[in-house]
C-alpha cells in the first residue's frame, strides 16, 4: 500500500481531550495541597502553646478573715536595766556572759576590795574595842553608884564629912558621863562598820531583777564608774532584760486609731520566726502622738510565750474583730476563686506543669478573706488564672511575662 493510504487509516484524536485531562490533575492536586494545609493549621493551632497568667496556691490563717488592721514594730523588754557600780573601782571578776539567766540579788560582777576589807576589819576592831570600853566605864559606874549610896547613909549617920560626901557624888556623876560617852562611842563605832560593810557591798554589782544578760559592756581590768565620766571608764557591766515582760510597741496611723481599744485580741507575727504566730492582748495606747509620723504607739503584750522571743525582733500585728479560736490558728490551704473552674461537672484548677496544665479537681472550703479553702493542691503550687476558657487538661501553655 502507499503511503498516502496508511496516513488514511491513521486514527486522529482531538486536542480539546488531552487539555481536559490536564486541568483535572491540576485541580485535584490543588485540593490534595489545600486539605494538607488546612491539616497543618489545624494541628498547629492546636500545639500552639497559649499564654497564660497564673496565681498561687498559698497557706492562709482564718484570722486574717476577721483582721481590723495590720501594723509593725519591735519587741521590746518593759523592765530593761544597764547593772553598774554604784562606786568607782577595777574590775576584779565577771561571772556572767551574753545569754546568762540571772536570778535577783545575784553577784554578776566583783571589783577589787582589798582595802575595802581591811577598812571593814579596822570598823570590826574599832567595835570591839568601844564596847569594851563601855563595859570598863560600866563597872566604873557601878562602883560609883554603890560608894555614892553609902557615903549617902554616913553622911546621914555624921560618920563623914560633907566634903567627903561631895567627892563621892562628883565620882559618880562622872562615871554616869563616862558611859554615855562610851555609849555613844559604841554607836558611832557600829555606824562606822556599817559604812565598812555598805562600801564592800558596793564593790559586788548584783542583779536587780529575774532576767537574762542581753549585752556585756566591761571586761575584767576595766575601770568602772558610776556615770562613767571619767576618762577610759565604763558605767554599765552588762545590760540585762525581764524576758518576761517583753511586749510588742507598734506604730498605729492616727486614721486608725479609733479601730484599736484596750484588751483588744491581737495577732503577732515575727520576721525571725515566719512558721509561728502568738496570740497578744492589747496592754496599753500610749496617750501621745508622734507629730512626725502621724502616729500612736501601741503596746501589745504576749499571751504566748516562747523562748525564742528576744528583744528588738521586728514583728507584724494584726488586730483582730474578735478573739481567735484554737483552730484559727492552724493555717489552710486557699487559691484565688476566680482560678476554679467546672470541667466534666467537677470543680478543679489547672495546675501548671512545665508547658502543659493538668486538670485537678479540689474540694471548696470557707471563704477566707480574698481566698477560698481547698483541698487537692499544696501551698506552692502554681495554677493558671487566665484564660481558663480556652484550657483544658493537657493543654500547652506559655507563662505570661511580668511587665
Amino acid at each position: 500500500m502507499s503511503s498516502d493510504s496508511l496516513d488514511g487509516l491513521t486514527i486522529h484524536r482531538p486536542r480539546i481531550a488531552v487539555a481536559k485531562k490536564g486541568k483535572g490533575r491540576l485541580r485535584s492536586i490543588l485540593i490534595i495541597a489545600t486539605v494538607l494545609a488546612a491539616v497543618i493549621v489545624v494541628m498547629i493551632i492546636r500545639t500552639r502553646a497559649i499564654t497564660v497568667e497564673t496565681t498561687s496556691v498559698s497557706q492562709v490563717y482564718p484570722t486574717q478573715s476577721f483582721t481590723l488592721l495590720n501594723a509593725s514594730g519591735y519587741v521590746v523588754a518593759q523592765r530593761k536595766a544597764a547593772v553598774a557600780s554604784k562606786t568607782t573601782g577595777r574590775l576584779e571578776w565577771i561571772g556572767v556572759e551574753e545569754g546568762s539567766l540571772v536570778r535577783s540579788g545575784q553577784v554578776i560582777a566583783r571589783l577589787e576590795n582589798k582595802d575595802l576589807k581591811a577598812m571593814l576589819q579596822q570598823g570590826e576592831a574599832g567595835v570591839h574595842m568601844s564596847q569594851a570600853s563601855l563595859e570598863e566605864s560600866r563597872a566604873e559606874l557601878s562602883d560609883a553608884a554603890q560608894s555614892f549610896k553609902r557615903q549617902q547613909i554616913l553622911l546621914q549617920q555624921g560618920i563623914i564629912s560633907k566634903a567627903e560626901f561631895d567627892s563621892a557624888e562628883a565620882r559618880f556623876k562622872r562615871t554616869a558621863a563616862a558611859v554615855r560617852a562610851a555609849e555613844a562611842s559604841v554607836r558611832g563605832s557600829n555606824a562606822s562598820l556599817q559604812v565598812a560593810s555598805v562600801n564592800l557591798e558596793y564593790s559586788h554589782i548584783r542583779a536587780p531583777f529575774d532576767a537574762v544578760v542581753l549585752t556585756k559592756n566591761a571586761d575584767v581590768g576595766d575601770i568602772i564608774t558610776p556615770l562613767g565620766a571619767a576618762a577610759n571608764a565604763k558605767a554599765a557591766v552588762v545590760t540585762i532584760a525581764d524576758l518576761t515582760s517583753l511586749q510588742v510597741e507598734a506604730d498605729v496611723s492616727e486614721s486608725n486609731l479609733a479601730q484599736v481599744r484596750k484588751g483588744q485580741p491581737c495577732e503577732i507575727m515575727l520576721d525571725a520566726l515566719p512558721g509561728a504566730r502568738f496570740r497578744g492582748i492589747v496592754h496599753t495606747v500610749v496617750p501621745t502622738a508622734d507629730r512626725a509620723k502621724a502616729s500612736v504607739m501601741v503596746k501589745i503584750r504576749f499571751v504566748d510565750t516562747d523562748s525564742r522571743i528576744l528583744p528588738e525582733m521586728s514583728a507584724k500585728v494584726a488586730f483582730l474583730e474578735h478573739e481567735a479560736r484554737d483552730d484559727d490558728q492552724k493555717p489552710r490551704i486557699a487559691v484565688n476563686p476566680a482560678a476554679i473552674v467546672k470541667s466534666g461537672g467537677r470543680e478543679g484548677v489547672y495546675l501548671i506543669k512545665a508547658d502543659h496544665v493538668v486538670f485537678v479537681p479540689v474540694t471548696r472550703g470557707a471563704r477566707l478573706g480574698d481566698m477560698v479553702e481547698v483541698s487537692g493542691v499544696k501551698s506552692g503550687d502554681k495554677v493558671a488564672l487566665k484564660p481558663l476558657e480556652k484550657l483544658k487538661d493537657g493543654a500547652k501553655i506559655s507563662l505570661s511575662e511580668k511587665k
